[in-house]
């Protein structure tokens, strides 16, 4: 009977251990290490709910992720690559469907963010920065967070 006590508590402790692990990556997108070093178990769960979400087209979730916090710095990069990641993910098309829904408020700054991701986000998983802009990438999604800044 011992033994079988023993067993429960470690497969509890076990099992709560891998519960309580914070993840850097959710349905393909990573998170970088720099954002992911620097959260609380809560802010990285919070931040993979999120990004869930926004896979599955909930503009609501996409108008928390633009205001998550991201530390600072390089952990401001990673944010952004998440960013460029579900749009390249998703498709530009549905990304707008999203941020046609959402007030310039709710997505002021966007455009800044999928700049830092395409720029040092290694989107073509190549082991390097890719240094690409938005011009070139998203034009179409550019010109509509133009036309929401210049209506607000």
């Amino acid at each position: 009977m011992a033994n079988f006590y023993r067993i429960l508590v470690l497969s509890i402790i076990f099992g709560l251990t891998l519960v309580s692990c914070k993840q850097n990556k959710v349905e393909g997108i990573l998170i970088d290490h720099t954002l992911y070093e620097n959260q609380s178990f809560s802010k990285n769960q919070e931040l993979i709910q999120l990004i869930k979400k926004t896979l599955n087209k909930d503009e609501e979730a996409l108008a928390k992720l633009n205001d998550f916090w991201c530390g600072g710095g390089a952990g401001c990069y990673d944010l952004g690559f998440i960013f460029t990641q579900i749009i390249y993910r998703i498709g530009e098309q549905d990304f707008i469907k999203m941020v046609e829904k959402l007030s310039y408020e709710k997505v002021k700054g966007l455009k800044w963010w999928i700049m830092l991701g395409l720029e040092y986000g290694d989107n073509d998983k190549d082991g390097k920065m890719d240094h690409r802009k938005i011009e070139n990438e998203f034009p179409e999604l550019l010109s509509l967070i133009k036309s929401k800044q210049e209506n607000e």
